[in-house]
């Protein structure tokens, strides 16, 4: 008897564990997509398409990592969703303020299609310009229709300089741990010591401080810059 071949969706949605505690509060987040939304409204644009690590994390508390893929926050009057790749399962669920949606690799364009999924009749979208491609806003208007684009990405930046007291305490605590990774780096100074083990000196006490400070963070991506000559100029 055969079987029918396997449903293979375009997009999907996995919300598998519970929401983790994110880098700020919900009401910090509510009141970032507000000034955006004030903005799109100002700007006459139906959704704003953000792409880039930065605008994608500062309005939805989720930070990707590519992977050779885009990844996307939708933002509307009344939704603000994620859009990631199939390779993260749930976790960006998990990590981000609002919805998340998950397309596959099964058909080319994919990504699209789950963006089209969220906004099927806006008719004026907002966009990054300075972080999207030439291929990808010709992708976007051939698959969206009618749909035309307007660079937001000054006036997002200027919304972004005003920073609140969540952020300015967030900032407080990176400046503190850098102190304890200075101090670290400055104590594992020896003659004949390796450039690498100093550099890990400072990685490994900042990690300390911040699974300390911040029990629920994600520690990704740890640096110590630590330059000793003409050969390592380009940082431990």
């Amino acid at each position: 008897m055969s079987q029918s071949p396997a449903v293979r969706p375009d997009f999907f949605q996995l919300q598998n564990g519970s929401k983790a505690r994110l880098p700020f509060s919900s009401a910090e987040y509510e009141n970032r997509l507000g000034k955006l939304r004030a903005s799109m409204g100002e700007a006459g644009v139906d959704a704003m398409l953000l792409t880039s690590m930065h605008n994608i994390a500062y309005y939805s508390g989720f930070l990707y990592c590519s992977f050779g893929r885009p990844y996307a926050c939708v933002v509307t009057a009344e939704r603000c969703v994620t859009v990631s790749a199939n390779i993260d399962g749930g976790q960006p669920w998990r990590r981000c303020y609002g919805e998340n949606l998950i397309y596959t690799d099964w058909q080319r364009h994919n990504y699209w299609r789950a963006l089209k999924s969220i906004i099927p009749s806006a008719r004026q979208i907002g966009i990054e310009a300075d972080h999207m491609t030439l291929a990808a806003r010709d992708t976007l208007s051939s698959l969206l229709g009618d749909t035309q684009t307007k660079d937001l990405n000054a006036d997002i930046m200027a919304l972004r300089m005003i920073k609140s007291a969540e952020e300015i305490e967030l900032i407080k605590g990176g400046a503190r741990t850098a102190d304890i990774g200075g101090a670290a780096v400055k104590n594992a100074i020896r003659e004949g010591t390796r450039e690498v083990d100093v550099a890990m000196a400072g990685r490994d006490a900042m990690e300390v401080e911040m699974s300390r400070a911040y029990p629920h963070s994600e520690l990704r991506d740890s640096w110590v810059w630590f330059q000793t000559g003409l050969n390592t100029d380009g940082s431990q």
